[in-house]
């Protein structure tokens, strides 16, 4: 979806700390948020088994299924600056944010139907050149834009520009995923905005930005334990 004219009005300055009913977790409960996910099932759906990420395959099993946390997703977009290492990026954000549902996973994997390797390649490879010379907000437009890779919206490509980003600690003004839970917590905040759901334009991701760092100053935290406060929330209010 291309951006338009901002749907969210501007977000009020007056900021408050976190609201007493939304517990902010701590840094190492956010990084060891672990998801399952079926290997087979992503296999037979990838272009081919380059993409898959070697450091997915020594994440521990629990109740039979192998659970991805977010420091492994870090880890392997520390080869993110390499064509295979965008590769596994992109199929290690994906794998993290989907679950083992046979149909969430054939929805994401439209992805790679939809275009060619070499054409998700060149758009990975810009999008985050993007990030690292202009920043979040300019890499969210180029996703979003010129750079959009069909069935990988919002959601998802704020999950690979988050760990693209990332050292586990970072301070620094850096990307925060953006998908439906943590909009619905933003609408029950009354923030000033008049938060949609999905297809979320640019100039909304930048105040969403502005609005957690200013949270997590204010709460002495990290952004992202304030984005997955957000999600929490909006997965109970769902």
């Amino acid at each position: 979806m291309r951006d338009s004219a901002a749907e969210c009005h501007q977000a009020s300055a007056d900021v408050e700390s976190m609201p007493p009913g939304i517990p902010v977790p701590s840094r190492d409960e956010v990084l060891g948020q672990a998801i399952p996910f079926d290997r087979a099932r992503w296999l037979t759906r990838l272009p081919s088994v380059d993409w898959w990420p070697p450091e997915l395959d020594d994440c521990p099993t629990v109740a039979g299924r192998r659970r991805v946390d977010r420091n492994t997703v870090f880890a392997v977009a520390r080869r993110s600056d390499t064509v295979e290492g965008r590769r596994h990026l992109l199929t290690a954000a994906l794998v993290w944010g989907t679950g083992t549902k046979a149909r969430s996973v054939a929805r994401r994997a439209d992805i790679f139907a939809a275009a060619s390797a070499e054409d998700i390649d060149a758009r990975l490879q810009a999008a985050l050149g993007t990030l690292r010379e202009e920043g979040p907000v300019a890499a969210y437009y180029a996703f979003n834009n010129d750079q959009r890779i069909k069935y990988l919206g919002p959601a998802f490509f704020t999950k690979v520009l988050y760990f693209a980003a990332h050292e586990p600690g970072a301070a620094a003004w850096r990307p925060l995923i953006l998908d439906r839970f943590v909009a619905l917590a933003l609408r029950a905040e009354d923030t000033g905005e008049k938060w949609r759901t999905s297809g979320w334009t640019t100039p909304c991701y930048g105040r969403y930005l502005s609005f957690a760092y200013e949270r997590a100053q204010r709460a002495g935290v990290l952004p992202d334990q304030i984005e997955a406060a957000l999600f929490a929330h909006g997965k109970q209010l769902a």
